[in-house]
């Protein structure tokens, strides 16, 4: 069966009491059972996971590329900060499918750029929870 990391950065888990005029009310849990659900859906297993630590999401980045077929990442504020993170992705070569919750083009100047962009898929911005649900559809659909 294939596997999908599903990985999440800093301060996503305060989401549904964090800014919530920005983000909404749905929260990471939220956001995890609508992964669990269209994995079910799709006949795929998802390892779900969030961290506040940069060295631990590449930790788990380095662990995909053992484990699974394509890797889904809402990198948060990394998005637009992390080489480290960006190296790490390009290292390990799984189809990569950037999210952001909210539309990152009609926020600030500084979260237009992403070092993820380039090397992904796809880039899915601005659909809520919904934009996870969107990404395993289509990791599920191009490398099942």
């Amino acid at each position: 069966m294939q596997t999908v990391y599903i990985l999440n950065g800093p301060n996503l888990n305060l989401l549904g009491t964090r800014e919530p005029a920005t983000y909404g009310t749905d929260t990471l849990a939220s956001i995890e059972a609508l992964c669990r659900a269209t994995a079910a859906e799709l006949n795929i297993d998802v390892e779900f996971r969030q961290t506040n630590h940069e060295g631990e999401m590449i930790d788990w980045i380095q662990e995909a590329r053992h484990h699974a077929q394509a890797l889904v990442i809402n990198p948060a504020a990394w998005t637009h900060t992390s080489v480290a993170i960006r190296d790490a992705v390009t290292a390990i070569a799984l189809p990569l499918y950037e999210v952001h919750i909210t539309n990152v083009h009609k926020r600030e100047p500084f979260r237009h750029h992403s070092y993820l962009s380039d090397v992904a898929q796809g880039v899915i911005c601005g659909y809520g929870l919904r934009g996870y649900r969107y990404a395993l559809i289509e990791a599920a659909r191009q490398h099942g």
